[in-house]
């Protein structure tokens, strides 16, 4: 070997070993990635999450749940972050559609996220395969799809839309002679009669008639008529139609007005300007009713206020009315670290439940131990291993054990099915006089025919 050669064999050998010795001091000093990181850029040992969400769409929009989102991402980062760990939230725009939610899926692994937090999706299965085959768990979704009942990797905070329905079904009940439902025309809105009708049942009534519209309608006029009239205790004659209570029934037990429930989202408001015309054309005033997430305090300012078509309306909630003051901590994030986001509002359910999603990640990150790695699939076995999660009252505490599981057919996954009863008075969301302050629906629905 000449004099070069071997010096250039001899220099290739020193640079091998002291890269060598160099990563291990770098693994050593904490360089890069740790075990207890999901390896945030340049970040050693952040916690990366997502949370999207439908923005600027034709149908149900919900900005304020990613704004939420990256509030609380600068709130805890501000205290040092969650248990060692700097926090990093992905948001995604999931546009309403399945191809959107299942980008949103797929960005999420590809940035190697622990988990996805307080999102909204009609398309479960779009969405909830793509984290399965990561093992990524999906915490505190709006509870909108089916999936999220069912999926070992969903953690629900809520009772998603079953025992908004049921509950609204128990308001009614205890009021109304006939009740009419105008719901969407979708996969997700097929499953919304036999909820209603569930809390409906329980309290003797017959079931409501069933009003379907197009998702994104920009007139519902017809379906205020159809409603308005099926609703109307005046045209039947003693016999039941179809989906339609007796008059038979009328005035006893105090149940002598027609009702009508409009659950269409960001429809719901296009639906009730219709219904307050028709009714007016007519001089007639059902009880109109609706759950949180279709109406909002925010809805009613802006049609309004005391002179909103929905006052007076009942609304079911999965939470405390807005003013409680459980939600002060979280009112004082938004007003701090928001930095006049306007789609982040406090009355929000989709901010509601944003937070409660990401107060129980919080809780549960804590209890890992300082020597054990935090992956997406060890933050799934805490998840599904844990004690229960308090959310400082806003819900009941929170546990994914098999012992915790509700026998709701189709909905295996429901371990918290209570909700209060609220009415717009005043153009305000107050909690409804006379009526009990939360209840939960879970007996109920066991008893319902299972949804698909």
């Amino acid at each position: 070997m000449t004099t070069r050669r071997c010096a250039a064999a001899l220099s290739r050998t020193f640079l091998a070993r002291t890269t060598a010795m160099a990563m291990g001091a770098c693994l050593v000093a904490g360089c890069g990635v740790l075990p207890g990181g999901s390896g945030g850029p340049g970040d050693a040992g952040t916690l990366t999450v997502m949370t999207f969400a439908p923005e600027d769409s034709k149908a149900t929009n919900m900005p304020g749940m990613p704004g939420m989102a990256k509030a609380y991402e600068r709130w805890v980062n501000s205290k040092g972050g969650i248990n060692g760990h700097k926090l990093r939230v992905l948001t995604c725009n999931e546009r309403n559609t399945p191809t959107g939610a299942a980008d949103c899926a797929r960005k999420a692994v590809a940035e190697k996220a622990v988990a996805v937090i307080g999102s909204y999706s009609q398309h479960g299965r779009a969405f909830l395969a793509p984290l399965e085959a990561e093992g990524i768990p999906f915490i505190g979704g709006y509870g909108i799809s089916s999936e999220e009942f069912r999926s070992p990797l969903s953690f629900p905070v809520n009772g998603g839309q079953p025992v908004l329905m049921a509950g609204a079904g128990h308001q009614l009940g205890r009021t109304c002679a006939k009740v009419a439902l105008v719901r969407p025309d979708t996969l997700a809105g097929d499953s919304l009669p036999n909820q209603l009708n569930a809390g409906l049942t329980a309290n003797q009534m017959a079931e409501a008639s069933d009003i379907r519209a197009a998702e994104d309608a920009a007139d519902l006029s017809t379906q205020a008529n159809e409603a308005l009239a099926s609703s109307s205790s005046s045209s039947s004659s003693g016999t039941p139609g179809k989906g339609g209570a007796s008059s038979a029934k009328d005035g006893k037990d105090g149940k002598d007005k027609g009702c009508v429930a409009a659950v269409l989202g960001a429809r719901t408001e296009t639906f009730f300007d219709a219904f307050r015309r028709a009714a007016d054309s007519q001089n007639r005033k059902p009880q109109v009713s609706s759950v949180l997430g279709s109406v909002s305090q925010a809805l009613v300012d802006r049609t309004g206020g005391k002179e909103s078509p929905f006052e007076g309306a009942y609304v079911t909630s999965w939470y405390p009315v807005a003013a409680d003051p459980l939600w002060t901590q979280m009112r004082n994030v938004i007003s701090d670290h928001a930095f006049g986001d306007n789609a982040v509002d406090p009355d929000d359910s989709g901010a509601q439940t944003t937070w409660i999603a990401y107060t129980v990640f919080n809780e549960v990150v804590k209890r890992f131990k300082e020597d054990e790695d935090l992956t997406a699939r060890a933050l799934t076995r805490k998840l599904n291993q844990s004690a229960p999660v308090k959310t400082g009252g806003l819900t009941p505490d929170l546990s994914w054990r098999y012992e915790d599981m509700r026998a709701v057919a189709g909905f295996p996954r429901m371990v918290n099915g209570r909700v209060t009863f609220q009415v717009v008075q005043q153009g305000r969301l107050v909690a409804q006089p006379g009526g009990e302050q939360s209840m939960d629906m879970t007996k109920t629905l066991e008893q319902a025919p299972r949804s698909s």
